[in-house]
């Protein structure tokens, strides 16, 4: 299995904290996205035409987006079931809602970080208040959760849908985000970080 990688990418730093949870074996491939943009060059728009990272290609099996990664390796390699529900498609269901949030979260809040790290042109007003939005939603959502003792983003388990949503939040405060008005995230950042085989990253410490 070769995982194509930036080690400062939240896309790639989601599917890292899969393959560690799932104690999977794997190449890690890094290239140089920041300030070299070895993504764009030929030789990766070889494996990737549209040049994103991650890439994931278990002996054959190539995935060019971390949300299909996430559910191919739960899918794959999770005999449990936990990490992705399959046979639950209500949970399922809220799972891939889940997702897609997380694509927003990247939009708004991994977009401000990207701006106040590598200049990014992005409109930074808008994408901090957008991630303020977010997040108020995801405290109230977690917050409620805890009430009913299912304090996870789809129930009393966690899923990968709390692996996608994670990154972007906890590197939010590099982009001018902070998370100190959501004590309920703040909880939920840290069950996380309690997860058997969590890893860290670079701006993302262990408890």
């Amino acid at each position: 299995m070769k995982l194509y990688d930036y080690e400062l990418s939240a896309d790639c730093y989601k599917v890292r904290l899969l393959l560690g949870i799932l104690e999977l074996p794997y190449q890690r491939i890094e290239l140089d996205a920041y300030p070299d943009r070895e993504q764009h060059g030929a030789q990766f728009r070889a494996i990737d035409p549209l040049g994103r990272l991650p890439v994931l290609d278990d002996d054959g099996v190539r995935l060019c987006d971390w949300a299909a990664i996430l559910v191919y390796l739960a899918g794959r390699y999770d005999p449990s079931s936990c990490w992705c529900p399959k046979a639950d498609a209500a949970r399922l269901g809220r799972l891939i809602e889940w997702l897609s949030f997380a694509q927003r979260l990247a939009a708004t809040a991994g977009a401000a970080r990207l701006h106040d790290t590598i200049f990014e042109p992005v409109d930074i007003d808008a994408c901090r208040s957008g991630a303020h939005e977010l997040l108020r939603l995801l405290d109230e959502h977690l917050w409620f959760a805890e009430q009913e003792d299912r304090p996870w983003l789809c129930g009393a388990e966690p899923t990968i849908a709390d692996l996608a949503c994670f990154p972007d939040v906890m590197l939010s405060e590099e982009g001018g985000i902070s998370r100190l008005p959501y004590p309920a995230i703040r909880r939920w950042t840290d069950r996380i970080k309690r997860v058997a085989n969590f890893s860290a990253m670079t701006g993302v410490f262990p408890l």
